[in-house]
């Protein structure tokens, strides 16, 4: 139903409601006494010879009732969302100060950084390669292949330091007639804050790198085996 009807003669017809402000929210979402200012309205607009019959207000009441209903459905809801998130926070929050088990970049300081090598189980030797942030081969090292967590130093044969700065692992195995297997390890990195960020949770590990919680496959008290 067209609820605008053509104005009097020496009446200026109303602007047609566009659904919503100039803040960008529903004018159905705004209250009762709104609807009742646009039925006022609608009633001193209407063409006395073809006037608006009652059902067909009635029917416009009960539209802005089920919609204003399901606006306070959907804020009920949101809050619910809000609070089952800062609740799930709180769960998180005990991760803060752990070493998170995740695939990820590394990010180094000068801390050592502790990854799992999981070689192919068919390897006879294998090798940690590691890359820098333009993915250049900065360093080779032969890691054997027993599996067990290791731990990387960030320096050279000669002793030097590698610049601070973000690293990629990556675990090449080897058989007798070369490469067979290429795979990017899981590293032990510090948890140092647990956030929400559009509206799912995620960590934030020393050095800045963020990731799901939903990548993290183990967790540990700070500490570990080293080469």
């Amino acid at each position: 139903m067209n609820v605008t009807q053509p104005a009097p003669a020496g009446q200026t017809r109303p602007e047609p409601t566009s659904g919503t402000k100039d803040n960008g929210k529903p004018v159905i979402s705004s209250d009762f006494e709104t609807f009742l200012n646009m039925l006022t309205t609608q009633l001193q607009n209407q063409d006395p010879l073809n006037p608006v019959k009652s059902t067909d207000f009635a029917v416009q009441l009960a539209t802005f009732s089920n919609v204003e209903q399901q606006v306070q459905t959907n804020k009920i809801l949101s809050g619910l969302a809000s609070q089952l998130g800062a609740a799930g926070m709180s769960e998180y929050a005990g991760w803060v100060g752990k070493e998170a088990r995740v695939v990820a970049p590394v990010v180094y300081d000068g801390t050592p950084v502790t990854f799992d090598p999981a070689p192919d189980p068919a390897a006879k030797r294998a090798e940690l390669v590691v890359r820098n942030a333009d993915g250049d081969v900065v360093q080779r090292l032969d890691i054997g292949v027993s599996g067990q967590p290791l731990e990387w130093s960030g320096l050279t044969e000669s002793g030097a330091r590698l610049p601070d700065g973000t690293y990629n692992f990556e675990i090449e195995s080897f058989d007798e007639t070369g490469a067979i297997n290429s795979a990017q390890p899981p590293i032990y990195a510090t948890i140092s804050e647990a956030r929400i960020e559009d509206g799912k949770p995620v960590l934030v590990l020393d050095g800045g790198s963020r990731v799901s919680v939903d990548d993290v496959t183990g967790l540990r008290d700070p500490g570990g085996p080293a080469i």
